[in-house]
């Protein structure tokens, strides 16, 4: 039996379609482009498809993974590009390694958030930001399954910066979101602890501790996820280790490269 890990993307309007949503669209670009499935056993088999840590519904992302298993073998780089001809636009399947190793989702440490806030200058962010990260705990409220919840919200924040807006941003994001304007790119490092911290609570963060309310929702995007480099901030490629398990192409002089760079705030 064959594992692949793949990663993939959730842009433009996409970002508002659900996990079920997107399983469902995967399930059915495998039946289109024939793959080789393993199956579970029992009365009603389904293929064997594992999702890591997938991201909230309405939350764009560059980088959410799963893993699949084929009773025959197939070229990484050629499945991936089959199944993505076989998926919707916004809903790509960007890169494809063959599995070494069952700690997939240990690997999975921290994410890189950005947070774009549409009538809210970089002064107003900056100083709310200052604020978030000089409190030595900032609590907040979240609705559960189970009521209620409250829970630290800075523990969990490894960094958190500012920016101004930026052209290629605009261009990324769909085209629904206000084009002029007060505009500030927030860049969040957060550690995937339990219960996870996601970026609307450090939003609630950042009202509570300056006031902070942005008159537009967020426009959300997940840039990385992966092993997070506590010294440097650095969230790195979770890829890496199944490439350096793979033998260097003869010949070629070039060893195996991660596809997604380490990101930093």
């Amino acid at each position: 039996m064959q594992r692949l890990r793949l990663r993939y993307t959730k842009r433009g309007r996409l970002r508002f379609t659900s996990h079920r949503d997107f399983q469902r669209a995967f399930e059915r670009a495998l039946r289109r482009a024939k793959v080789p499935m393993a199956y579970s056993a029992g009365f009603t088999p389904h293929p064997k498809v594992s999702y890591a840590n997938a991201a909230p519904t309405g939350t764009g992302s560059e980088a959410e993974y799963l893993e699949i298993a084929l009773v025959q073998q197939r070229d990484p780089e050629q499945l991936r590009a089959l199944l993505d001809s076989c998926m919707p636009d916004g809903l790509d399947i960007v890169d494809a390694v063959e599995a070494h190793g069952s700690d997939f989702s240990d690997r999975l440490q921290a994410s890189v958030w950005e947070l774009r806030l549409d009538g809210v200058t970089p002064q107003e962010a900056h100083q709310a930001a200052e604020a978030f990260l000089a409190a030595e705990s900032v609590e907040v409220q979240r609705q559960t399954k189970k009521g209620i919840r409250s829970f630290d919200a800075r523990a969990a924040v490894r960094s958190l910066t500012v920016t101004g807006r930026d052209a290629e941003a605009d261009a990324a994001i769909s085209t629904d979101r206000p084009g002029k304007g007060a505009c500030a790119i927030l860049r969040l490092v957060v550690r995937h602890v339990t219960p996870a911290v996601r970026p609307d609570d450090v939003l609630s963060g950042l009202r509570a501790t300056a006031d902070l309310a942005p008159p537009v929702a967020a426009a959300v995007t997940r840039l990385a996820q992966g092993p997070l480099d506590e010294e440097s901030g650095t969230v790195t490629d979770p890829f890496a280790p199944d490439r350096d398990a793979l033998p260097e192409p003869i010949g070629s002089g070039i060893s195996s490269a991660a596809t997604v760079p380490g990101v930093t705030a």
